[in-house]
């Protein structure tokens, strides 16, 4: 019997429980509720309010295209809704990112190694195999079609063994080179480009590379178990290259937190504190000057930048000339 996981739980969390859940649940037709909830490790509530979700879910017109799903009564009941009984027609990167997804999921608590989503994932597997595309164990991270940089093999390698690697890295950003130390845990390509997902010795955070910005690498003798729940980044990358800003939120702006990748959130103490209770400083990563200051003139009075020194600068011109358009 699993522990129920209680507390919050993030959206990717949610979403990787479900893609091992709802095959199996649509294999039954019908499970006691209290079953569902024993078998991944979840309450009752938390079953039935990711269900209510997928019930909503589906391929517009949204007329017969919905999956089939609700509680009644202590029982699921889950149809197999017409779309997923047509064959996919998939991309070579949509395919990858599909089994990469799949085989994530299925480290999770409940994930039957017989059951119908690993049935599914060895037909991806052997598809892209027929292919002529490796889709073996090590690349259950790599989303790619796109021309390798030189040590991206090496580096998949690295990261489905959990060796610990010493890197030299190139940042155009700052114009140096550093040595670091760092774990692998995901590759992945986008917009052209290979990154490696790592956790950084320097930082003390995961942080995003550009593969063909590391110049050299070396293993050493740690290894370290996979963490599974390691994918790419949204939107913009925590990446090791983008400048820092340190900004002090008010209360109303701590929704910063929750929307876009920080490095540090701490609370404000002292006098500061009197004048804005709840307030707290973060250290978030910049994509660019105008995103910074787009952000600034949302939050308006919520925000102050501590970091870099005239950071607002921007803000003010942008605010000032959208204001120009209203006179």
């Amino acid at each position: 019997m699993n522990a129920p996981k209680r507390g919050p739980r993030s959206a990717p969390d949610r979403l990787r429980q479900l893609l091992v859940m709802l095959p199996w649940l649509m294999e039954a037709g019908e499970v006691p509720l209290a079953d569902v909830a024993d078998r991944y490790g979840m309450t009752e509530a938390q079953v039935t309010k990711d269900l209510e979700l997928v019930a909503m879910c589906g391929l517009p017109p949204y007329v017969d295209e919905m999956i089939d799903v609700f509680v009644d009564d202590g029982m699921v009941f889950v149809g197999v809704p017409r779309l997923f009984t047509r064959p996919l027609r998939l991309t070579a990167p949509e395919g990858f990112a599909l089994l990469a997804s799949g085989r994530a999921a299925m480290e999770l608590p409940g994930a039957d190694p017989e059951g119908p989503l690993a049935r599914g994932l060895d037909k991806l597997a052997h598809a892209l195999d027929r292919a002529g595309l490796d889709a073996d164990d090590r690349t259950a991270g790599v989303v790619v079609d796109l021309e390798r940089p030189a040590l991206t093999a090496e580096i998949i390698d690295a990261t489905a063994a959990g060796m610990e690697l010493t890197i030299d890295y190139f940042s155009p950003a700052r114009g140096d080179r550093s040595s670091r130390t760092i774990i692998p845990r995901h590759v992945f390509a986008d917009g052209g480009n290979w990154y490696l997902l790592a956790d950084d010795d320097r930082s003390g955070e995961r942080r995003t590379f550009r593969i063909d910005r590391i110049e050299s690498m070396n293993p050493t003798e740690v290894r370290h178990p996979p963490d599974p729940s390691a994918t790419a980044p949204d939107s913009f990358f925590a990446d090791a290259d983008l400048p820092r800003a340190r900004l002090r939120l008010a209360a109303p702006a701590h929704w910063i937190v929750e929307h876009y990748p920080v490095d540090s959130v701490e609370p404000v103490t002292g006098r500061a504190a009197t004048s804005s209770p709840g307030a707290v400083d973060v250290v978030l990563p910049v994509s660019s000057d105008w995103w910074l200051d787009r952000l600034l003139v949302r939050l308006g009075p919520n925000a102050e930048v501590l970091e870099p020194a005239h950071g607002a600068d921007g803000a003010v011109r942008l605010a000032a000339s959208i204001l120009a358009n209203y006179d």
